[in-house]
């Protein structure tokens, strides 16, 4: 395949170092390996590495996997930097709750427009320009909340600042071009859960930072201040390091490709078309807005609110604070590894069953937490309700790949930014009026997560049907070939744009569950050259 002229996968870029790493493979027979290209990894058909080795640096796939978790991780760590210092900020600008309250929707509305428009970036030109451009530029916003001089200009720098989450939508299109689709859900949930790190590690960060200034003469009004120089030139560094380093495809970068006449640009319009007219894209926007949305409002109050409810020290607060967003080191990719193994056994029904499983579990444990009483129990729950949701996080983007091949970059920005939508209009619901505590906004928080959950029992595949609904009795059409092939017309197939999506539909027959190794194949429905 790869010695064919013109078809994606046929340049060689890649390392032929094996170098020893702790790994989670996967072999399966649904998914052949190609071993006529020279990579360090096991590839498919797409060059989409069959094995994942954590601690490896493997070029490109593994390689691309440490650049994207950490510059997300850097956009968590300065888009959250002040939640954990705000006992401090209030009183030096003169914060009221009010101002503190849209200061957290500003702080994740900013990326609802950037998130949708990295999907676009990602598809027609590459996620690495993406990352890289978008947090190089958002470094300026960074250093310039240590210049604020009132409520006014502190909303206005932590909006701006949040225009740099959008680096998820980057991170998670990245992974699902570098790994196979048996090994998705948890390539995904391990690149987003430790860059969403970013706002545990931050609540403890940004304190440590402040006390070391403190210690060295500032006062505490100058020394907050000084310590955003630190998560700003965080920025500089990976927006270097992922230019230079990245590699937008296993087979090089995009626009390399383009003009080699590798991989075909695609239209802007056509790739739009297809994700909005998807109804299993607003679906995912929904689901995704009480996941990851819930996580982001959580993250500018749960500091605050262990701080006032059990009038804890601020760097106490922040210790535990933080071990909410800790959680995301082992429990997004434990959703996106969950959704794998259901996978394996029950295909895409199983999936969307571990999806319901997690995030309801997780809005259960959110309705405890703001009924706790006392500080055990609430650290209980939090820590609960910490992984239900981050674990559903994972478990969804094991889903988004599939929903479609063509428009993966738009559904992934559009997910992306039901995650801000949904923390924005929680954060203002709840948490920016006096009408609602913070331990009842909590409570009523988690009953929208287990309502909000409840359409995912609408998704269905044709090939592969839903939680409550077998696949499609056409032969036809309960292919994976029909479903995804279907995105092209008859003009686009004749000139073999479709071909990409050919090998997606082959590499991802493995959503059968069980049925893979006896469910028939159409004849003529994949290519020859296979």
């Amino acid at each position: 395949m790869a010695d064919i002229e013109g078809s994606p996968g046929s340049s060689m870029h890649g390392v032929t170092g094996r170098e020893p790493a702790f790994a989670f493979s996967v072999a399966s027979p649904a998914v052949p390996t190609d071993t006529t290209a020279k990579f360090a990894l096991p590839v498919d058909s797409e060059h989409k590495a069959k094995v994942f080795k954590l601690f490896s640096l493997a070029n490109p796939h593994m390689r691309t996997f440490h650049l994207s978790w950490i510059s997300f991780f850097t956009c968590f760590v300065s888009t959250f930097a002040a939640a954990p210092l705000v006992p401090i900020i209030r009183d030096n600008l003169n914060l009221t709750k009010a101002d503190i309250g849209n200061a957290g929707v500003a702080s994740v509305s900013g990326s609802i427009f950037s998130r949708l428009v990295m999907g676009a970036v990602c598809d027609l030109l590459g996620p690495r320009y993406g990352c890289a451009f978008l947090i190089m530029l958002s470094a300026p916003t960074v250093f310039c909340m240590s210049f604020t001089a009132g409520p006014s200009g502190y909303i206005a720098v932590r909006f701006m600042i949040g225009f740099s989450l959008a680096t998820f939508v980057s991170c998670q299109f990245w992974m699902s071009t570098m790994f196979n689709s048996k090994i998705i859900g948890l390539a995904n949930g391990t690149a987003a859960g430790w860059g969403n790190m970013g706002g545990g590690a931050t609540q403890l960060l940004m304190p440590f930072v402040y006390d070391i200034i403190r210690r060295c003469g500032a006062t505490p009004f100058t020394a907050w201040r000084i310590a955003f120089f630190v998560p700003g030139w965080m920025h500089v560094i990976m927006g270097i390091l992922v230019l230079t380093l990245g590699q937008d495809l296993p087979d090089g970068n995009l626009g390399a490709l383009q003009k080699k006449g590798n991989v075909a640009k695609d239209k802007f319009s056509k790739v739009l078309w297809y994700a909005i007219t998807n109804y299993r894209t607003w679906i995912f926007v929904l689901l995704y807005g009480y996941s990851m949305g819930v996580e982001l409002s959580t993250d500018n109050v749960v500091a605050e609110y262990f701080y006032d409810r059990f009038n804890l020290k601020l760097h106490t607060a922040g210790i535990i604070a933080a071990t909410f967003g800790m959680a995301n080191l082992v429990a997004r990719p434990f959703g996106g590894y969950a959704s794998d193994m259901a996978a394996r056994y029950f295909g895409m029904r199983g999936r969307l069953w571990v999806l319901w499983i997690l995030q309801t579990m997780g809005g259960a444990f959110c309705i405890w937490l703001g009924r706790a009483n006392s500080l055990p129990i609430a650290v209980l729950a939090m820590i609960l309700f910490s992984i239900g949701a981050q674990a559903a996080c994972g478990a969804t983007f094991g889903i988004i790949p599939f929903i479609s091949r063509r428009s993966l970059g738009i559904i992934s920005g559009l997910t992306g930014a039901g995650g801000n939508f949904g923390s924005g209009l929680t954060q203002l619901i709840f948490f920016s009026t006096t009408k609602f505590s913070t331990a009842q906004g909590l409570s009523w928080m988690g009953v929208m997560i287990v309502a909000c959950t409840l359409p995912v029992t609408l998704v269905h595949f044709p090939q592969w049907g839903g939680m409550f609904f077998p696949p499609s009795k056409d032969v036809f059409k309960s292919t994976e070939e029909y479903y995804y092939v279907s995105e092209w017309n008859e003009e686009e197939k004749q000139k073999g744009l479709h071909q990409g999506s050919l090998r997606f539909a082959e590499n991802s027959r493995s959503e059968r569950g069980r049925r893979v190794a006896s469910a028939p194949t159409p004849p003529n429905t994949t290519p020859s050259h296979f």
